[in-house]
């Protein structure tokens, strides 16, 4: 459920339905994490639902035919935890329960995890087509692309 600003009670009703609908078009990188990707992934913007399937593995390239990797970061992480519900639409827990089903059912392995930012960043600038994600906001860093998610 979107929580709603206090403020937003005291606006006029146009004025609340304009700043209803500039907060639910707000990139999701002011949200807690950022996507970033290798800098040769050719993409700057991609869907929410086609980076949802490039985590759950239901894709494996990006709209220009390019191999993804992705890569995730610790169940317990705060980027993991916007990142999972605002994009896959799910909790980690119900994200891992979710990857031991396709485990045990041949259907599949989880992306790699790296433990930290930093971790996820070096593993970007090193893997051509990597995507991963990491907390905070700001400009890509150096060696990667950030991706808008639409």
């Amino acid at each position: 459920m979107l929580a709603l600003p206090r403020w937003l009670g005291r606006l006029r009703p146009v004025g609340a339905a304009v700043a209803l609908v500039l907060a639910a078009h707000a990139p999701l990188q002011a949200q807690g994490f950022r996507v970033i990707a290798h800098e040769s992934v050719a993409a700057s913007e991609l869907p929410a639902a086609t980076v949802a399937g490039l985590f759950t593995k239901q894709a494996t390239k990006f709209p220009d035919g390019a191999a993804a990797v992705p890569v995730d970061q610790p169940v317990a992480s705060p980027a993991r935890a916007a990142f999972s519900t605002r994009v896959l639409g799910r909790r980690p827990a119900a994200v891992e329960q979710f990857w031991q089903q396709q485990i045990f059912s041949g259907g599949g392995t989880p992306p790699s995890q790296r433990p930290s930012d930093d971790a996820v960043i070096a593993f970007v600038k090193s893997t051509k087509g990597a995507i991963g994600y990491i907390g905070g906001d700001g400009p890509a860093p150096a060696g990667t692309r950030l991706i808008a998610i639409k």
